[in-house]
């Protein structure tokens, strides 16, 4: 391994890049959990039923599509850059979500709603303070799911101009430099570990305040 390779990597390419691919994770995230959940909410009401799976077959064949030809489709469109990997991003990240939403919503036993709701409870109470609780466990995998996605995906965006720590992965295999790759590929691990270890420490605080113990 150079050393000195290593150096710069660290010194020059490490520190820009890192931040750039933060960002494109948190905020792809972002928009396909602010998606996500809601579209997963209203695909588990009765009144829709008959189009959610219709919805999820098109989410299910938009995610087997690869990231780079979504990349390549978008480029005409929207360009090269942080845009194109962006909109990319939150195609592949939100159906995890949806689905864990889904679940989780439809795991919630009928008796419980029907008791909140003899209490007096209006459908966005029931929502709020029974349905959405109840169903964290399973939101929460379909975020930790599409994290890691994210983070892996994310790499593309070095081979199109937007950044990233696939700046340092592209320029590895162009320059026939292991070292950029190794860099790379175990700053993306880290990055993808730690996400699903604050995700599983969230889920655990939420869980000891939902059901009242951390078991």
């Amino acid at each position: 391994m150079d050393m000195i390779r290593v150096a710069r990597a660290l010194t020059e390419l490490v520190p820009i890049n890192f931040a750039i691919h933060i960002s494109l994770v948190l905020i792809s995230l972002t928009i396909a959990i602010l998606i996500g959940i809601p579209l997963g909410i209203l695909l588990s009401r009765n009144k829709v039923r008959v189009t959610s799976n219709i919805a999820l077959q098109l989410l299910n064949t938009l995610q087997t599509i690869p990231a780079f030809a979504f990349i390549a489709i978008s480029i005409p469109l929207l360009g090269f850059g942080y845009l194109p990997t962006i909109v990319v991003l939150v195609i592949q990240a939100v159906l995890p979500i949806v689905k864990g939403t889904m679940v989780g919503m439809l795991e919630v036993d009928n008796k419980a709603r029907e008791a909140a709701k003899g209490l007096g409870m209006t459908d966005m109470e029931v929502l709020r303070e029974l349905e959405i609780p109840l169903s964290t466990p399973y939101i929460l995998n379909g975020i930790k799911t599409s994290s890691t996605y994210v983070v892996s995906i994310s790499t593309l965006a070095g081979f199109i101009g937007a950044g990233g720590l696939g700046v340092l992965i592209s320029s590895g295999i162009a320059m026939l430099y292991p070292e950029y790759l190794f860099i790379g590929a175990s700053l993306c691990a880290v990055i993808a570990l730690t996400m699903n270890f604050f995700i599983e420490k969230i889920e655990t605080k939420l869980m000891i305040k939902v059901f009242g113990s951390d078991d």
